[in-house]
């Protein structure tokens, strides 16, 4: 991982700084790039939400060999973490790399090791058509997610994702605000219940709200249809000063658990990381910064390499807090900090 690290850094350099600690603090309002909106305190929050968790140890037990095996959606998950849909290598990641060769090594790694890659959306059109061939490239082994567009333009890609043989589409309306889409004149913008119900209701797959960072929000995304949401605040790049996911996950997992399956992403570095959102209430969880670290650095190879890295750190800190499989993680291993 040193040395992906490293060729990451060289390949991404005026983009990412490839941070010995990814924080958000360097990158503040570098947006195109891979920084925090404004201040950069969003970015932020996810990192300080998840530290603030202690973990409680655990050695007087049998959980010597943790199974970490999952499924999401009715896919199944070496280990319960996904790429999230992270795109646009020529705007965020310095261009080191093409679309097509990027996507596809990030879900082909992913297929690899047994979890599934998510795909983004965005301007101009060749990012959608390169994570829709991957997909298709991959056996519809992995999620496209499309932004809120207006009527047209939605339906459309949402009908070519739903052709690529994915087993489900997502929509980020995280990104109805994101200031890189209006700079490019491509309308995104928030759909009210009844109208995301409509939408819903027309794709043939189950269905994903990114973006859910409220528990009557994720009550709303099970009124309307949706089989899964993620707890997200578009990785810190949308509103500034919303906290972090972590801090909300908990009431919306008390909210709508066992009504939707629940993802959630934000600050998530480590298999240790994984654990804490776990026991915060997600089924499973999306990493997006270090994956595409490592697809840039590595590509597919990069890729694999980080996710053994990751279960890696997942069976160690569930060996060490005793939980034997991902249904013995309970909110009673961690503990607030001090402070």
């Amino acid at each position: 991982m040193q040395t992906i690290r490293a060729a990451a850094k060289d390949r991404m350099r005026g983009y990412c700084r490839v941070c010995p600690i990814c924080n958000g603090v360097a990158c503040a309002g570098e947006v195109p790039g891979m920084g925090g909106l404004g201040t950069g305190a969003a970015f932020r929050n996810n990192l300080s939400a998840l530290a603030s968790l202690r973990l409680n140890m655990r050695l007087l037990h049998e959980a010597d060999t943790p199974d970490t095996a999952t499924q999401f959606l009715g896919q199944p998950l070496a280990i319960p973490v996904m790429a999230a849909p992270i795109g646009g290598v020529s705007f965020n990641m310095g261009g080191a790399m093409s679309e097509d060769d990027y996507i596809l090594a990030k879900l082909e790694g992913c297929q690899a090791q047994g979890i599934l890659g998510c795909t983004g959306d965005g301007v101009p059109p060749f990012i959608h058509e390169a994570a829709f061939a991957a997909i298709r490239a991959v056996d519809g082994h992995g999620i496209p997610f499309i932004k809120p567009w207006e009527d047209n333009a939605l339906f459309e890609k949402l009908e070519q994702a739903v052709d690529t043989g994915a087993p489900a589409v997502g929509m980020d309306i995280d990104a109805a605000g994101l200031i890189t889409l209006k700079q490019m004149g491509r309308p995104v913008g928030p759909k009210s219940p009844a109208k995301m119900k409509r939408i819903i209701e027309q794709v043939p797959v189950p269905f994903i709200l990114k973006g859910i960072m409220t528990a009557d929000q994720a009550r709303i995304a099970v009124d309307v249809g949706a089989k899964a949401i993620v707890v997200s605040n578009h990785g810190g790049r949308v509103l500034d000063h919303a906290p972090g996911a972590a801090e909300v996950l908990p009431e919306i997992a008390d909210a709508v658990r066992g009504q939707i399956a629940i993802l959630a992403d934000g600050g998530i570095r480590s298999g240790v990381d994984v654990l804490k959102m776990l026991a915060l209430g997600a089924d499973a969880v999306l990493i997006g910064r270090p994956f595409s670290i490592a697809t840039i650095g590595g590509q597919s190879e990069g890729v694999g390499a980080y996710i053994e890295q990751i279960k890696t750190e997942l069976q160690s800190a569930m060996v060490l807090t005793g939980c034997a499989d991902l249904n013995a993680i309970r909110r009673d291993i961690l503990r607030p900090a001090a402070g």
